[in-house]
């Protein structure tokens, strides 16, 4: 991942992005940390796509485990004994 420094942003603008984004994915650096990701609008909304993916695969998945009789009903009490999280 390409990295900038805040200190650049600050003395550049804007341009000092468009310059590293064209490259992918950009870290802004501040005191010597990763402190932001800079991402392009095309990044982002393949990155939003994918999380809906992976939530419904998830969510079908679960449906399935329901289905085939995979998974135990009983109370959130229960489950919180059971972990040893009773309160």
């Amino acid at each position: 991942m390409n990295t900038i420094p805040a200190q650049e942003i600050k003395r550049r603008g804007i341009a000092a992005v468009d310059e590293h984004i064209a490259q992918g994915d950009l870290h802004v650096i501040r005191n010597n940390q990763p402190q932001y990701v800079v991402l392009s609008e095309e990044r982002y909304q393949a990155l939003l796509e994918a999380e809906d993916e992976a939530y419904t695969a998830r969510v079908l998945a679960s449906l399935e485990d329901v289905r085939a009789g995979r998974v135990q009903r009983g109370t959130a009490a229960e489950l919180l004994k059971e972990l040893g999280m009773e309160g």
